[in-house]
């Protein structure tokens, strides 16, 4: 479940929650952006705009609406990092 406003510092806020799929809170979620930012940008008037999405841990994005494509731009913090091996016949 995805909850938004307008921001006072950013065009907008946002919060997104999942415990029915084991996550209580992502601090930033890129696929939730990509109709968060459309909402805003006709709602707004603006085509570039800037957001901060997450609660104790936070994150800015800025993002772009270019025709049909949302353009999601800003900082990560790696958080793990791994290999995966598939058998063979997959």
């Amino acid at each position: 479940m995805v909850v938004t406003a307008k921001g006072d510092d950013v065009d907008f806020v946002s919060r997104w929650f999942g415990p029915k799929v084991g996550v209580e809170e992502d601090p930033v979620t890129g696929s939730a952006h990509t109709s968060l930012v459309p909402y805003w940008s006709k709602r707004l008037g603006k085509q570039t705009l800037t957001a901060r999405q997450g609660g104790a841990r936070k994150g800015a994005l800025s993002c772009i609406v270019e025709g049909e494509r949302v353009i999601i731009k800003g900082r990560v913090a790696p958080y793990l990092k791994g290999v995966i091996t598939l058998p063979e016949g997959n």
